[in-house]
């Protein structure tokens, strides 16, 4: 049995409500287990057209490991809405959140618009002002952050907050060879290479452009684009302070309150 447009608008109020009551909820797959990925981003996209000025993009499951894990062979995305950017220096109100997790991530800062079912790595970084270390803070509406593939895409993949720093060229930085360090309270809780967001964090991007030139869309100047997690994601409460590292690219703190 499918899922009408009816059912897609009630599953999107329902997360929309977790979201304003700061409650968790149980998976949409609980009671809806005809859930599929292209309902899920139906539903996305009812959250999308509720969220007010959008400014860019994010991937999840861009790790080849984590794939094999949950068994799928391609990376989600999601929306990052202008209400939900944590300005550098400011603290993480961790209230306003159900249960924060925070991962490092390298963001894409776009100079130009890039679209199509072509673009590659390369255009991704011919395209991109900068490139700056950042911090993602999932923040999933199920319980326990336990959900199917379908539910997490349509909790437009657990997006919380995100903060995004000082960004730099990209020319002549091997964004797949970065060591990038997570701390979290002065203790090292997670190290990668930029290599762990499908080998090079620009074939992530170049793969989000991709997917949405199959949906009409592209990347617009402007926009940054989270190109995924690179550590295991860590829960914060008041009092946390976390910082991510990237080399060549700096560090990043956030202090949670």
């Amino acid at each position: 049995m499918s899922v009408t447009e009816t059912t897609v608008a009630e599953l999107a109020a329902r997360l929309t409500k977790a979201v304003t009551d700061r409650t968790s909820i149980e998976p949409l797959s609980a009671e809806h287990p005809e859930l599929d990925i292209v309902t899920a981003y139906r539903i996305q996209r009812e959250l999308r057209s509720a969220a007010g000025p959008l400014v860019g993009w994010k991937l999840g499951l861009t790790s080849r490991a984590k794939q094999t894990q949950v068994g799928v062979d391609s990376p989600i995305y999601g929306f990052l809405a202008e209400a939900n950017a944590v300005n550098p220096g400011e603290p993480l109100d961790t209230a306003s959140l159900i249960q924060p997790r925070c991962e490092p991530e390298i963001v894409f800062v776009l100079g130009r618009d890039l679209a199509g079912a072509d673009v590659t790595a390369a255009d991704v970084v011919a395209a991109s002002s900068g490139v700056a270390v950042g911090i993602e803070v999932l923040d999933s509406r199920f319980t326990d952050y336990r959900f199917t593939m379908a539910d997490v895409v349509a909790d437009n993949t657990s997006a919380g907050r995100f903060v995004v720093g000082d960004p730099v060229a990209p020319e002549g930085i091997d964004l797949d060879l970065v060591g990038v360090t997570m701390e979290k309270n002065s203790e090292v809780v997670g190290t990668a290479t930029g290599a762990a967001s499908l080998g090079h964090p620009a074939e992530a991007v170049a793969w989000l452009a991709r997917q949405l030139a199959a949906e009409g869309e592209g990347l617009r100047a402007g926009e940054v684009v989270l190109s995924g997690g690179l550590t295991a994601a860590v829960h914060v409460t008041p009092g946390d302070v976390v910082v991510a590292s990237v080399d060549r690219l700096g560090s990043l703190r956030l202090d949670c309150k």
